[in-house]
């Protein structure tokens, strides 16, 4: 408990119980009072100064009732805020486990996107999360701290037989129903895979960049009876697992808790003949504590039952992701060198009985120039950024910067040199300058540097036509926001990597950088790119390595050198015109590609043959 506790901090922690504490202290004193009134009230007449005695108890008995509906609400207040500082503890968490240096394939894992699809939905508010579980657990003390004085009191006024009867009672059953809880754990977590397919059936019908497709394709029919199986296969196995662990169970627990409070109230029977009105008064009502006790509670039991399992699942998210092979720590003092990179007889492969996506790569990358990594889809161009990038490492070979393994350099150091943008950039529905500022987040407020850096990307005609420019959202979902084309898009992930050059970093890397752009503006880019020009607009000076990773052979015309990838092997580079002449793969492909754009018939060239 403490484990979850602890993330809300102690002081917090601390009202909390002392305020569960008194609310639970209260109505027993509460009940002393009442039983006290009763055995005052037959001779409040003739006794002297009896109304004034039982005004007084009576007036306690009230101010003790008042004080417990005072402090309902401020408890209320501290175990939210109790809750609410536990599960951004546990965000924190979640969102540095997924952000580590733990390998990637990792999170391809369907066992790690099962539970952490069950924190995100805890964090998203559709289940229990831990904050509900730790704003549960303090109140919870406070019932049990209520039971054992309820059960003080019976054995005090009736018998210590009786006292200890109705707490092995009210405990009896408390652990039954805490146990069916326990039990339908494993149920639901077995059920994981279904909620995480639900929950992706639910996007399908109202995310904006899919509904369009799933009304155009008629696919509401299909989506809703799909939908309907899921919920039904999912729903089914916990009725059944609900009737086997609760129904007939709460059977047995019904019958210890009749046969347990009939012997409790058989017993103080038994003693009425000796018990005074102020005995007999707290012995009825405190056994009554005892009782309640023993059902179930729906403030805390599934909130503390689920709450846990979703800490409990963020833990084996982080022991999972904790596990993998993580880059081995350098030393971070070291200073990472500016020189030529090289991919060095590079092997690698996702998982240890997988194809080899490269076999034995061999790529020279040198400072001031630009390379063009083309080649067909498959052929390895990404996964090789991915290993410059320390994504992944190789599975055999190296990658050097000026002759030094970049394994043995500083992992956040080497990593601020490489501005790198993929094909599946981040699209964040944030203000422009916020997704340009990603690439070098110290300089978001470098309105000079930003401008720059979009000017330069040729993305300043979009930021012009927002309403409100940089500070414009990019989506449409908000007031004020507008949603880009994928050509717009593209120029402001371009703007994102060259402030990452402004910002120092030296080595640019672009994976398919067109793929949304138009003929014209690709055509542009590539000789702005590729030329070198766009980026010594933002470098101030410093030679940067410039890499552009392509499948379209009849665009990459300006690099300094175009490396052709087949079947994760380098099998020819040079220039355009080398290229050209060596009469291989290089000009078997870009003449195919220019032959889409050609009005006059040109024959399809063969390798090694005559056009």
């Amino acid at each position: 408990m403490w484990g979850l506790l602890r993330h809300a901090g102690l002081p917090i922690v601390a009202a909390g119980l002392a305020l569960s504490l008194l609310l639970a202290v209260l109505p027993l004193a509460t009940i002393v009072l009442l039983g006290r009134v009763l055995f005052l009230l037959p001779d409040v007449t003739s006794r002297p100064g009896g109304w004034g005695e039982l005004l007084g108890v009576l007036g306690l008995a009230v101010a003790a009732l008042v004080v417990q509906q005072g402090l309902a609400p401020f408890q209320a207040g501290v175990v939210e805020t109790i809750g609410r500082r536990v599960d951004q503890r546990c965000i924190d968490r979640l969102l540095t486990a997924a952000l580590s240096d733990a390998p990637l394939a990792l999170l391809d894992d369907p066992e790690v996107l099962d539970v952490v699809a069950d924190a995100r939905a805890a964090f998203a508010r559709q289940s229990r999360s831990p904050g509900d579980a730790a704003s549960a657990l303090v109140p919870l003390v406070g019932r049990y701290v209520q039971l054992v004085g309820a059960s003080v009191l019976v054995a005090v006024v009736v018998s210590p037989l009786a006292g200890a009867l109705i707490l092995a009672t009210a405990l009896a059953i408390r652990t039954g129903v805490r146990g069916t809880l326990g039990r339908f754990g494993p149920v639901w977590d077995s059920l994981a895979p279904l909620r995480r397919r639900q929950s992706y059936l639910r996007d399908l019908a109202t995310t904006p960049s899919i509904t369009k497709e799933v009304r155009l394709l008629g696919l509401l029919p299909w989506l809703r009876g799909r939908l309907h199986d899921d919920t039904m296969a999912f729903l089914e196995p916990q009725w059944a697992s609900s009737r086997r662990l609760q129904l007939w169970p709460f059977v047995g627990f019904s019958a210890i808790g009749l046969v347990g409070g009939a012997a409790v109230l058989v017993l103080v029977a038994l003693d009425a003949a000796t018990l005074d009105l102020f005995a007999l008064g707290v012995a009825l009502q405190a056994v009554l504590i005892p009782m309640r006790f023993g059902v179930y509670f729906p403030e805390c039991d599934v909130q503390t039952q689920f709450g846990l399992q979703s800490f409990d699942a963020l833990a084996r998210f982080e022991e999972r992701l904790a596990s993998g092979d993580a880059p081995e720590a350098a030393d971070g003092d070291r200073a990472v060198p500016r020189g030529v990179i090289r991919f060095e007889d590079v092997w690698f492969r996702y998982r240890d009985d997988g194809a080899w996506v490269l076999r034995g790569l061999d790529v020279e990358l040198v400072p001031g120039t630009s390379t063009a990594i083309v080649g067909l889809n498959g052929a390895g161009k990404t996964t090789t950024i991915k290993l410059l990038a320390r994504l992944y490492e190789p599975t055999r070979g190296r990658i050097t910067v000026d002759g030094v393994d970049v394994r043995d350099l500083p992992l956040d150091a080497w990593r601020a040199r490489l501005a790198l943008i993929f094909q599946d950039y981040v699209r964040l529905e944030l203000p422009a300058a916020d997704n340009v500022a990603l690439g070098a987040p110290a300089l978001r407020d470098d309105d000079a540097r930003l401008r720059e850096a979009v000017a330069a990307a040729g993305a300043d005609a979009v930021v012009a036509g927002l309403g409100d420019g940089l500070g414009t959202v990019l989506s449409g979902g908000y007031a004020g926001g507008r949603d880009l084309s994928g050509g717009q898009w593209q120029r402001i992930a371009l703007a994102r990597a060259l402030l990452a050059v402004s910002g120092g970093a030296d080595v640019l890397v672009l994976d398919e950088p067109t793929a949304q752009l138009d003929v014209r503006a690709e055509a542009e880019f590539f000789e702005r790119f590729l030329a070198q020009g766009a980026v010594d607009a933002v470098a101030a000076g410093r030679p940067v390595t410039s890499v552009v990773i392509s499948h379209r052979f009849s665009t990459v015309r300006p690099a300094d050198r175009i490396v052709v990838v087949a079947e994760g092997r380098v099998v020819e580079q040079g220039t355009h015109d080398e290229l050209l002449a060596l009469d291989g793969r290089y000009a078997e492909l870009f003449l195919l590609q220019a032959r889409r754009f050609r009005t006059d018939p040109m024959p399809i060239p063969t390798p090694g043959g005559a056009l």
